[in-house]
């Protein structure tokens, strides 16, 4: 396994962690992700641990908290080998202060959260959202807070803008408090917004990525292909309006080039289309998700060797689209405004 520095701090994770969304099956949104109980969920930490992987990403809306639970019971005895990941922000309760991180919140949240992993600490704490309703200030000062309690080691956003990201750390330089070190974010071979701001970004700002659902939402694990219905088994049946839209040609497109890179080298596809997302700048950690064994250890597979350059241009080439306003723009003064990939 490799490991690598959290953004601009001194702590190194697991290129793979390991995301634990699919523990618990708390509601019907997460039953599509998976229903891992205590027994399985311990055999599938065991094996990331012999593997090598040191982060467990979770979430306290995660199953209502029950991906919490499960995963710090199956870390009983082992929490010293394991970084664990959690966040706050969405809703926790039907009460108007049980969502957002205000003061009040966050503490609530964090203190929950402990509980529920059965852990003094959290390793990396991260902001799920951004909420635009409390003051940035407030945030921030209370995440320090918890920092310089002990209770969190690390601070993180997730699904940030690049505004929302660059006033976050504006507003805690001002302060001298503690800065976000990484953010969470969604990136893969069809989903490549990232790289127009947030990219250069955390290069300029020292901001690991830590990527969520890297092979497009379950769209490229290899099963869905042109001229094909879903498989029996995809979280897509339930969950496909949810998550990032993707138009049809353009998936079978990148899709055919996976396939094509992957028969090249005898990989996998989600192999190759993870194997991509870990070469790319900022990445300190790609999350995988697994529903049972099998799938853990072929996912595992995409560390230990890397695409070629012309792989890795075939990729590009297979998934590129044009940027938005004003990223187009930009990038057509690449002399002054050059690319980070």
């Amino acid at each position: 396994m490799e490991y690598r520095l959290l953004g601009g701090s001194g702590l190194k994770v697991s290129a793979l962690s390991f995301g634990a969304a699919t523990f618990g099956g708390g509601n019907e949104f997460f039953k599509a992700w998976g229903e891992t109980d205590v027994a399985e969920a311990t055999r599938l930490i065991d094996i990331c641990l012999e593997s090598g992987v040191n982060l467990f990403d979770t979430a306290d809306g995660y199953s209502d908290g029950r991906s919490e639970e499960i995963l710090g019971k199956a870390l009983a005895g082992k929490r010293d080998r394991a970084l664990i990941s959690t966040k706050a922000y969405f809703p926790m309760g039907d009460g108007p202060n049980e969502r957002g991180t205000s003061r009040y919140h966050l503490r609530q949240a964090l203190e929950a959260s402990l509980r529920r992993l059965g852990t003094d600490h959290v390793d990396i704490y991260h902001v799920h959202g951004f909420d635009a309703l409390t003051p940035i200030e407030e945030v921030q000062d209370t995440l320090n807070t918890f920092v310089r309690e002990g209770k969190v080691r690390y601070i993180a956003a997730s699904n940030f803008s690049g505004w929302h990201l660059m006033k976050s750390l504006a507003v805690a330089d001002r302060y001298g408090w503690t800065r976000f070190v990484a953010h969470q974010v969604y990136y893969s071979l069809v989903g490549r917004e990232y790289e127009w701001e947030l990219m250069p970004l955390g290069l300029d700002q020292k901001v690991g990525a830590l990527v969520w659902s890297p092979l497009g939402w379950g769209r490229l694990t290899g099963k869905i292909r042109r001229n094909q219905p879903l498989p029996a088994v995809s979280r897509l049946h339930k969950t496909a309006d949810a998550g990032p839209p993707v138009p049809e040609e353009y998936l079978y497109t990148v899709v055919d080039a996976l396939e094509s890179v992957a028969s090249e080298i005898g990989k996998t596809v989600p192999q190759v289309a993870l194997n991509w997302v870990l070469q790319r700048p900022t990445v300190s950690s790609v999350i995988l998700g697994a529903r049972n064994e099998e799938q853990l250890r072929q996912n595992l597979g995409a560390v230990g060797w890397n695409l070629t350059a012309d792989q890795v241009a075939k990729l590009d080439k297979a998934s590129a689209v044009t940027p938005v306003y004003p990223y187009w723009h930009q990038r057509n003064f690449p002399e002054r405004n050059p690319l980070p990939v």
